[in-house]
């Protein structure tokens, strides 16, 4: 089977508009969590989410091709664009662009377009409705849109599986490139659900923080006084390609994806399983499709949302796949305490971060971390990054419905 590795990263997120921008931001342990400024929260309990700031598509797309897209799409296009020139991938060719192709995560959809469509239909009617609104909400158009602005004739289509949309998204990818299929993948997960029924339908399930007053500080993994995630909107790009390929055409290599693990619950609608145990399954076979032993893993970034039961969950499947590893070496980081919960895309933006950190050594925080709770009592970080040469390092997904997905990343051997 072909080896995998990832050539091109591609960021659009609350703490940065680009690779750079945000690993530094993360690294410095800085918040995007602020006010909501998409819409007018009045009436709202919630009034914080993670945005993306300063963001103009304009500066990307044209004006005829931002009518056919929902934010998400526009964020998938620019972090696309992004990993491609990142990566230097050849598109030249017909078999160039037929060996390519798109798989980007989606958790929700075009919420934005959605709410301003039934606006619409509701003020004036029918026949006002757009005949772009259809193409701008559903959830494969955000694959669709990078691959005809890019020429890109691989397969292409959208993973929806909540939280775990955008790390599903590359770990299929993956798969098709192990298996020979094709020779390179733009992969990754995109979402925009800033929005009144976004905000609104998570307020409703009581899934939010609600600490208004201190935006900066309300994700808090692992912290005692957790109260809730923050939504936050973004998309994260990674460029794969088969190692052949990026050896033959002298390509930058920030990593190697070696194993894909992905599990049920079976369980909760929204709750993980007791004592994690999906998620154990999937590290589990993260590892055995690597062929690493757990010991070997030197960081883990967590899907560490900052909710009361979800972070117990995980820390307790952590500490029965890695043993006494888990707290003898094993550094964990939650960077949703920086950025919120992307949701469909958090999966990519975290292994565009578990890329970096192999390739430069550095690995960001958890801030607000400033009470731990008794029952996550492993290494997390706490408020200052940390330097550590990595040979491999697992990004852990979760989703509602009990979705689970992990992936593991390496250092490159030849």
């Amino acid at each position: 089977m072909e080896r995998v590795v990832v050539t091109g990263i591609g960021l659009v997120t609350p703490v940065g508009l680009d690779r750079e921008s945000t690993f530094q931001a993360l690294l410095e342990g800085r918040s995007g969590v602020g006010p909501i400024t998409l819409f007018d929260t009045t009436g709202f309990r919630v009034k914080i989410a993670g945005e993306v700031k300063g963001f103009d598509a304009a500066a990307h797309i044209s004006v005829k091709k931002r009518k056919e897209m929902d934010r998400f799409t526009e964020f998938a296009v620019v972090a696309a664009k992004e990993a491609l020139a990142d990566s230097g991938l050849p598109l030249e060719t017909d078999e160039d662009r037929e060996e390519t192709g798109c798989f980007i995560g989606v958790g929700l959809g075009g919420l934005h377009s959605l709410e301003k469509t039934k606006e619409t239909l509701l003020e004036k009617g029918p026949g006002r409705i757009s005949p772009y609104s259809i193409p701008s909400i559903i959830a494969n158009l955000a694959a669709g849109q990078v691959s005809m602005l890019n020429g890109l004739k691989g397969p292409s289509y959208c993973n929806t599986s909540a939280c775990s949309s955008g790390a599903h998204a590359i770990g299929e990818a993956f798969e098709w490139i192990r298996r020979g299929k094709v020779r390179a993948m733009v992969a990754g997960g995109a979402e925009a659900t800033v929005t009144p029924v976004g905000i609104g339908g998570f307020e409703a399930m009581m899934a939010l923080s609600k600490r208004n007053d201190e935006p900066t500080r309300a994700s808090r993994p692992f912290d005692k006084g957790r109260d809730g995630f923050v939504s936050g909107e973004g998309a994260g790009v990674l460029v794969l390609e088969s190692l052949t390929s990026a050896l033959k055409r002298g390509a930058k290599i920030y990593c190697e994806i070696t194993g894909y693990g992905a599990s049920s619950d079976a369980h909760h609608l929204t709750q993980p399983a007791p004592r994690g145990e999906g998620a154990q399954r999937a590290m589990r076979m993260a590892l055995r499709d690597a062929g690493i032993d757990a010991s070997a893993i030197g960081y883990v970034n967590a899907h560490g949302t900052s909710t009361p039961v979800g972070d117990i969950a995980e820390t307790q499947a952590i500490e029965a796949i890695f043993g006494s590893h888990a707290h003898n070496g094993l550094w964990v980081s939650s960077t949703k305490s920086m950025m919120g919960h992307l949701l469909g895309a958090a999966g990519a933006v975290e292994s565009a971060i578990c890329a970096l950190a192999i390739a430069t050594g550095r690995i960001p925080p958890t801030i607000n971390l400033d009470d731990p709770d008794p029952a996550c009592t492993l290494d997390y970080v706490p408020h200052t990054a940390r330097e550590r040469q990595l040979d491999h390092a697992l990004n852990n997904s979760f989703g509602f419905g009990g979705t689970n997905c992990s992936l593991l990343f390496s250092r490159v051997v030849r």
